[in-house]
């Protein structure tokens, strides 16, 4: 095993620093395809946590929009970007590395969480809310099925 192995799970804590249900979601539609991931994913293997991760994950999409929507730093934004980035960082990383996975993807995920909330306000000062939120949607959910991809794809090339 090598540093490489988690490059997955870092980046889907990067993942997670802008949307924080993404992780989730995209892990839940490999499920759906029939890819298993390197490390353990217990839960998404449950039909209702797999269609529950992919409802949150498109609530969030729409959610981000709206003019209420909180700053991903406030402490709930941090807690399910915690939770998501640990459980997605542990299914990209080799199993025997599982808990070194969560904690790189965590470590990733709330400081970035800072970064990325700078650059989308820069972004809505200057093209608003709602344009700003679909562009950075499209990257940050392209990168996480990117990240998926490559996650997953690593697991069956190990085999």
């Amino acid at each position: 095993m090598s540093l490489r192995d988690l490059i997955p799970s870092f980046l889907i804590g990067a993942v997670a620093s802008a949307r924080s249900m993404t992780p989730m979601a995209t892990l839940a539609t490999a499920r759906l395809l029939g890819r298993p991931t390197p490390g353990p994913l217990v839960l998404l293997d449950r039909p209702l946590f797999r269609f529950g991760a992919l409802a949150l994950g498109l609530g969030e999409l729409a959610g981000d929009k709206m003019k209420s929507a909180p700053d991903r730093t406030v402490f709930l934004g941090l807690l399910a970007r915690t939770l998501s980035a640990g459980i997605a960082g542990a299914a990209l990383a080799p199993r025997d590395r599982s808990a070194a996975g969560a904690g790189i993807a965590v470590g990733t995920a709330v400081p970035m969480a800072y970064l990325t909330l700078a650059g989308r306000k820069r972004a809505m000062a200057r093209m608003g809310q709602t344009r700003s939120g679909l562009i950075e949607d499209l990257l940050i959910v392209g990168a996480g099925a990117a990240v998926v991809a490559l996650g997953v794809g690593a697991a069956r090339h190990r085999r």
